[in-house]
């Protein structure tokens, strides 16, 4: 849908911050000129449940070859024909189920290049007008999800660093009921940069130190913690 149905208060700095940010405000890696990236999308789902305003993230099935046990936006590559929102709408009822038509989708964030994949993301922006129950609908790509409470990824208690497979440490976040799963890398710099950009948390970097757990390496060798970055 497009917006055309009435977003809540509390999400209109959010409406006006994503159309405001630059993409150097986001990422030291816009997407460079003539680029031959692969395009896909995802959905930033904003809603609001028992626990106030939240932000819908899904868990990477454990036993996946790329990223195993990643913490991310529903999301995924365009298919041909298809809008950025059209394809996070699809990507989103294709991982967790979602119904498309209680979503108004009301603004895009710039597009994002991870280099070494090679793909231009376009992060989209949603409020969940009519929310509902949704679970992992492929097992085989999605573990867990989650409808996290912002005021959990605000509270300075949930803020971590993170040391990654190749040696950078970046921003993180721990969520969950128990908050045992640890957000970090693509999309926690999302997060992070974006929240930062509208004045709901500043940058800590005396955070924790935390170790990911091995199954998210995916086969991956550990570098020694020399760097540090946003992504």
């Amino acid at each position: 849908m497009s917006a055309d149905a009435t977003i809540p208060e509390w999400l209109r700095p959010v409406e006006a911050g994503a159309r405001s940010i630059d993409v150097h405000e986001l990422t030291r890696f816009p997407v460079p000129e003539d680029s031959d990236a692969r395009h896909s999308a995802v959905l930033l789902l904003f809603g609001e449940g028992p626990a106030g305003p939240d932000l819908l993230l899904t868990e990477r099935s454990h036993t996946m070859r790329s990223h195993p046990g990643q913490v991310s936006f529903p999301g995924g590559a365009i298919d041909p024909g298809e809008t950025v929102r059209e394809a996070a709408l699809r990507e989103a009822q294709e991982e967790v189920g979602l119904d498309p038509s209680g979503v108004v989708l009301f603004a895009e964030l710039p597009g994002l290049w991870l280099p070494p994949s090679n793909y231009a993301v376009t992060p989209v922006l949603g409020w969940w007008r009519d929310p509902h129950a949704v679970a992992p609908a492929s097992p085989e790509e999605v573990h867990a999800v989650y409808r996290v409470p912002l005021h959990e990824l605000t509270d300075p208690a949930h803020r971590i660093r993170v040391h990654g497979p190749s040696g950078w440490v970046t921003p993180g976040f721990l969520i969950g009921p128990d908050k045992d799963v640890i957000l970090w890398g693509f999309t926690a710099g999302i997060v992070a940069k974006l929240f930062e950009y509208l004045g709901w948390l500043t940058d800590l970097p005396d955070a924790p130190l935390t170790e990911l757990p091995p199954y998210m390496f995916g086969g991956r060798e550990r570098r020694s913690p020399d760097r540090t970055r946003a992504e």
